[in-house]
């Protein structure tokens, strides 16, 4: 499916990442020519450069082909005006908008965004959750709260090194959906080893991210 994701920031960044993990095909539009250029030379993907509340912007990056349309700017009435647009203009007939103010979910819902995330929503769990496990940061959640993305980073001297993933048992549902090591971005399979100073991207149950530290065997510092 074809995804189109206004901002190319750190959350948008890793929106891409996943999308792309899970076989989709994002576009990105972002109004930062330096970001651009970083964003299509590092995840080589339709990249338009440009103000995405004007319509020949949207028009540029063909978002009439896109079965969602995700706005995750810093600025909540550009996303707004950005979801509005992709449906009320071109149709698109999922959008979903970041609330970078808690204040504004309720009225973007009602303006007709199908799905408003608030970043601050879970801010006092993702701060409880970065005193005890400073190698997991909680990037993004999505469907109301209930689903985290979350990076992990496994230390140097991981004690599980050579782990396979086939290997490991849990009482909990997550998914490793990529491995970056070094500058190489995999995608991991059962039989994939766990190495140190690995960087991963791990979807799972928001109230479980806490468990994930245990359950990778990662030690505090």
């Amino acid at each position: 499916m074809k995804v189109t994701i206004v901002g190319g920031g750190k959350v948008g960044y890793y929106l891409v990442r996943t999308l792309l993990e899970h076989k989709h095909q994002p576009t990105v539009i972002e109004i930062n020519k330096r970001v651009c250029e970083n964003l299509a030379n590092e995840l080589e993907i339709p990249v338009v450069c440009g103000d995405a509340t004007s319509v020949d912007t949207l028009e540029s990056a063909e978002i009439k082909d896109s079965g969602a349309f995700i706005s995750v700017t810093g600025l909540d009435e550009v996303n707004l005006v950005t979801c509005q647009l992709a449906r009320n203009k071109f149709g698109i007939k999922k959008t979903i908008a970041k609330s970078n103010n808690p204040k504004n979910v309720d009225i973007m819902q009602r303006l007709g965004i199908d799905n408003v995330i608030n970043s601050t929503d879970s801010i006092a769990m993702l701060i409880e959750r970065e005193v005890d496990t400073s190698k997991i940061k909680q990037l993004i959640t999505l469907n109301q709260g209930e689903v985290a993305i979350s990076e992990i980073v496994l230390p140097e001297n991981y004690s599980w090194e050579g782990k396979r993933l086939k290997d490991i048992r849990s009482n909990i549902l997550f998914n490793i959906v990529s491995i970056t090591r070094g500058e190489t971005l995999m995608i991991p399979r059962g039989e994939t080893e766990l190495k140190g100073g690995d960087r991963l991207l791990v979807i799972s149950e928001a109230d479980s991210v806490k468990s994930l530290k245990n359950i990778l065997k990662i030690k505090n510092d």
